[in-house]
């Protein structure tokens, strides 16, 4: 990149972020990552279900069981605009559990608060925009912290997994749901065809927005695998971290806990 005085300028580490296959100034990315879900916001739901034919509700309903939701607790969901987990939550807990919905895109959000209204949840369900490195949210408030395939949307994740680790009380849980590195080699050649070849399109017929898909398909690859983000989460202070793979590694789920 350069200056406005026409001399070749060096970005280091912390200002370069990744978007997609690019690599751009950091700055930059979090407006970009708003314009995707901008764009995306009233079919995101329904374009999850075309993309993974449904799988995605079978790995959220897995995450809520093993976050195992109780009455009272309270949960902060990050990058859950749409409601989809803290709907999970509210009704494992029969409406009693307290969950505030952070999301930096105010149209994702928008979509959340209709969906809860067609539901008739209202109690017990707050909606905050917000930055997951920066939360509006108190320190040491929560007891449960949830964030599902939007991890690998923030500028820096290490940035992220502190703002977790800040927010959750002694004992509280992080979960984080995404989308991670297969591990079985059949699969993988296959998976990346569909990828690569297939959601674009799919993203440019029904959402009419190939551009934005085709960032959420590159962003998956520049992910860290499993063990990259377990090793991630150690550093930032979670103890006892494990994860789970869902069909093959396509979807991994991370855990860990604020000892």
């Amino acid at each position: 990149m350069r200056s406005k005085d026409g001399q070749q300028r060096r970005f280091s580490a912390g200002d370069i972020a990744s978007f997609g296959q690019r690599d751009i100034p950091a700055g930059e990315k979090a407006g970009m990552v708003r314009g995707v879900f901008t764009s995306v916001a009233r079919n995101y739901d329904l374009m999850n279900d075309l993309m993974s034919a449904g799988v995605h509700r079978l790995w959220k309903d897995r995450m809520i069981a093993a976050l195992r939701p109780r009455p009272g607790m309270s949960v902060l969901d990050v990058a859950g605009g749409t409601g989809d987990i803290a709907f999970r939550i509210l009704d494992r807990t029969h409406h009693r559990a307290n969950v505030f919905v952070c999301d930096i895109t105010e149209d994702m959000l928008r979509v959340g608060r209709d969906r809860s209204i067609d539901r008739g949840l209202v109690d017990g369900l707050a909606w905050v925009c917000g930055d997951a490195q920066s939360l509006p949210v108190a320190s040491r408030s929560v007891d449960a912290f949830t964030i599902a395939f939007g991890l690998r949307n923030v500028t820096h994740i290490e940035k992220a997994l502190g703002e977790a680790y800040r927010v959750l009380r002694p004992g509280g849980r992080f979960l984080c749901l995404e989308f991670s590195q297969v591990v079985l080699p059949a699969l993988s050649e296959l998976y990346d065809v569909y990828s690569y070849a297939v959601l674009p399109r799919l993203g440019q017929l029904v959402a009419r927005d190939r551009e934005s898909y085709q960032y959420l398909v590159e962003s998956i690859r520049r992910f860290p695998p499993q063990e990259d983000l377990a090793g991630l989460m150690r550093d930032a202070g979670f103890g006892q971290v494990g994860y789970t793979n869902y069909s093959g590694g396509i979807a991994a789920l991370h855990s860990g806990w604020r000892l």
